[in-house]
């Protein structure tokens, strides 16, 4: 009997230390598998263990042939769906970056004093409009303009998802336009 088949079994029938075996074995294996699709080692460190965590998982479907390229296959389909989810969320943030409100960088290096006036009366106006949206749209517009955080950092403060920030800033930047035209109105 190899290695891997007793190891295997080992696991099955309760026994961590042999799954620990197994992983100090293909640990090598399955990093360069994923660092040849995503070259961030600490990316690549947590997909080698939501690789691990799905062997682990799926052990008791493993059919006892080729162990080496069913573990390669898992850890092929993680990165692929981990570029997958980068690659979407990356469209994402593109698409709502080209609604800012606010320029938070200024399109040069040189600026005026009366491009930085006119840039603070901006912010202070942007800020005073925020106030009278409600409150759940408001802190994610701050949070995510003013206080330059990104959607995973928000959506852990506020214990949500990253997709109900996105959906907050796109709700909060229409009624940041409505209220902004109502104030245009009203001063014309």
């Amino acid at each position: 009997m190899d290695l891997d088949k007793e190891l295997i079994e080992q696991t099955l029938s309760g026994n961590n230390g042999a799954f620990e075996k197994i992983v100090d074995k293909y640990k090598g294996y399955i990093f360069a598998i994923i660092l040849n699709f995503i070259r961030d080692y600490n990316e690549a460190e947590n997909i080698a263990q939501e690789v691990f965590l799905q062997i682990y998982i799926s052990l008791p479907e493993y059919k006892l042939d080729n162990f080496k390229g069913w573990i390669g296959r898992i850890a092929t389909n993680k990165s692929i769906d981990w570029k997958r989810k980068k690659k979407a969320k990356f469209n994402e943030q593109v698409m709502e970056n080209t609604e800012i409100v606010v320029d938070r960088e200024g399109l040069s290096e040189y600026k005026t004093p009366e491009d930085i006036l006119i840039e603070k009366e901006k912010r202070e106006r942007v800020q005073r409009i925020c106030k009278r949206i409600p409150n759940i749209y408001e802190d994610a517009i701050i949070k995510f303009y003013f206080e330059e955080k990104s959607y995973e950092e928000i959506a852990r403060e506020e214990g949500t998802t990253v997709k109900t920030i996105a959906s907050r800033l796109y709700r909060g930047r229409n009624l940041l336009r409505e209220k902004w035209r109502e104030e245009n109105d009203e001063t014309l």
